[in-house]
């Protein structure tokens, strides 16, 4: 005698695909994450493309290239960069979150038609990156300890606005 039909092959497989579901419409529901690489452009001080490639949660590195400050004799000098960023606070909002973004790196740049300078900088970054959207905006404030110049000044201040899109 039958007592039914048997559904117990199609429960056991229940709790997987509702557990696939549900992590499918949370990932369709949440908002365009801020994570991967961004390309952008930096308009300051230095002047230039750059790329900046998340490493973990809160670290990243920030890679540009372009020229340095202007010289009314030779023009716009070679520049670049390599700078390791942590950002260690993060304020959200309804449609923005704002990373406060501390950082130490290298930097390379022309002194003088012969010459090649050397620096450490340490920048400070404040960030607008937008929910749902791909963009980011972002403000700079850095510092230079020019190791290898013929410059007089050991100290440079740099700065300027920038805005990147993430892949």
């Amino acid at each position: 005698m039958r007592a039914g039909p048997d559904y117990s092959s199609g429960m056991r497989n229940l709790p997987r695909s509702a557990a696939v579901l549900t992590a499918a419409a949370i990932m369709a529901a949440a908002p365009a994450a801020h994570a991967g690489v961004g390309v952008g452009l930096f308009l300051g001080e230095p002047l230039g493309f750059t790329i900046k490639a998340d490493l973990a949660q809160k670290t990243s590195l920030e890679v540009l290239l372009g020229v340095d400050d202007y010289d009314e004799d030779r023009g716009r000098d070679g520049y670049g960069h390599v700078t390791f960023l942590v950002a260690p606070f993060v304020a959200h909002g309804d449609s923005v979150s704002i990373p406060f973004r501390f950082g130490i790196g290298g930097a390379i740049y022309e002194d003088g038609p012969d010459d090649v300078g050397v620096g450490v900088r340490a920048p400070f970054q404040i960030a607008f990156q937008f929910h749902g959207s791909p963009f980011e905006l972002y403000v700079e404030l850095s510092l230079l300890l020019r190791l290898v110049d013929n410059n007089d000044d050991l100290l440079d201040f740099g700065g300027g606005l920038g805005f990147r899109i993430y892949f």
